[in-house]
């Protein structure tokens, strides 16, 4: 090779050089803000990034997610909300109310899309679901109003079963307008009903312990990011205790739980994903109504329900989605 053509290619490699840094800096930053643990909500990010690609962005390609968990710790999404914010990722996703309170809090600027099950409204993160009106926008699953839906169909599965109980994350927010909405529903039913509160796997054993000395006939889980994460280990537990069980995700069915009702997780993430991506090609989250889940799945465990004694009415068998056999 000649000494000119030499530093001509070496001139190239070295302006082209400073291009390819620019770009790869230039790559968006979104920022992932859950109250789970990494173990149990890396498992839906598959969904997530479905949604994102969707909207023509791919991770590693050309966008960049920042993962922050709280690892169940609640009280910790403050801090990582600052480190995104710190970080000057474009968006940032909050999966849990507890995690777009957080956001909501450290950011009036950066766009914000949310993933939940309580009523954002009533939580103050939206003006409206159709004009929400700040730097919010997202995802609801409908547990505001399937929650008590939970209570009627435990109930039919098991009329015998005068006295229920509600497990509620205290952590959570929203928890206490659950519990309202649980507790009324159990009234409208004319049972007694029992509010019991956990935050760490811990506490499982001793609740369910508890609630079997006092003849609890059966188990309504409150809908939770901490509690949805922990539906197998729940499961396992409700059937060592046999206490019929109704939770919102379908991993607690499919882990030995009686029975799930609620909508698909993966269809949020994906939603989500698809709405960040929107977001990133330059929306305005005041500009996009707040979506709610539209398709809601009854899954029964029959070995479950043969397994504490169980016969599920005809009229629940037919209402199905899935019957796990």
């Amino acid at each position: 090779m000649k000494r000119r053509d030499f530093i001509t290619l070496l001139g190239g490699a070295a302006a082209a050089w400073p291009a390819a840094v620019r770009a790869q800096q230039a790559m968006p930053v979104v920022g992932f803000l859950s109250g789970r643990s990494a173990a149990d909500g890396m498992p839906f990010m598959a969904d997530f990034l479905r949604g994102l690609s969707e909207a023509g962005y791919v991770e590693g390609r050309n966008v960049t997610i920042e993962y922050r968990w709280a690892q169940d710790e609640y009280d910790r999404l403050p801090t990582l909300a600052a480190e995104l914010v710190d970080r000057r990722v474009a968006v940032i996703v909050a999966n849990g109310s507890p995690a777009a309170l957080a956001a909501k809090t450290a950011t009036k600027a950066i766009p914000i899309v949310f993933g939940m099950g309580a009523d954002p409204v009533n939580l103050g993160l939206v003006a409206s679901l159709s004009r929400p009106g700040g730097n919010l926008t997202g995802m609801v699953n409908l547990n505001a109003e399937i929650g008590p839906k939970r209570v009627e169909l435990i109930h039919e599965a098991i009329p015998v079963a005068t006295a229920v109980a509600l497990l509620i994350n205290p952590a959570n927010s929203a928890g206490e307008t659950a519990s309202r909405e649980l507790l009324s529903a159990a009234n409208a039913l004319a049972l007694q009903a029992l509010v019991v509160h956990a935050s760490s796997p811990r506490d499982f054993d001793g609740i369910f312990k508890s609630l079997s000395e006092r003849r609890i006939g059966a188990l309504v889980i409150g809908a939770d990011s901490f509690l949805n994460a922990q539906g197998r280990q729940l499961a396992e537990v409700a059937l060592r205790h046999r206490l019929p069980a109704v939770h919102e995700v379908r991993e607690f069915a499919a882990a030995g739980g009686l029975m799930s009702y609620g909508t698909s997780l993966g269809d949020i993430y994906r939603q989500m994903g698809a709405y960040t991506g929107r977001v990133l090609k330059g929306e305005k989250p005041a500009d996009l109504p707040v979506q709610q889940a539209t398709r809601v799945e009854l899954i029964l465990n029959l070995k479950t329900a043969k397994a504490l004694g169980i016969t599920f009415p005809l009229t629940l068998l037919g209402r199905a989605d899935e019957v796990i056999e």
